[in-house]
């Protein structure tokens, strides 16, 4: 064995295992967490992300995202508001990654609604 292998730091898990781990630590239900879950993978393949580093810089990926689901993808608002708490305010960017994904305006402010 190598000295290299042996000072190898532990892999991080997966995004999305993290966000399935996190929810089941707090008791959010099963819909809560497929809800959560399938609107993280949207924001990524819309992103094509491939890394945490895609995630990066938070605001205005979200707020690319939320704009096409207004203007190109025919979402209510209500819907829109759900992707936005998902993503940004609650999940991947405030307990997942550490980091504020809040004063991330929504397309649908400008429009007022």
């Amino acid at each position: 064995m190598s000295g290299s292998t042996l000072c190898q730091e532990p892999k991080q898990p997966k995004l999305l295992d993290q966000v399935r781990q996190y929810l089941r630590l707090h008791h959010y239900s099963i819909h809560t967490e497929r809800s959560y879950v399938d609107w993280i993978v949207r924001f990524i393949r819309f992103h094509r992300m491939r890394s945490r580093d895609d995630l990066f810089p938070a605001e205005p990926k979200i707020e690319a995202f939320l704009t096409h689901l207004a203007m190109e993808g025919n979402v209510a608002p209500a819907t829109q508001n759900q992707a936005m708490n998902d993503l940004a305010t609650t999940m991947i960017y405030t307990h997942i990654l550490q980091q504020g994904g809040h004063g991330v305006p929504s397309p649908l402010d400008d429009l007022g609604i």
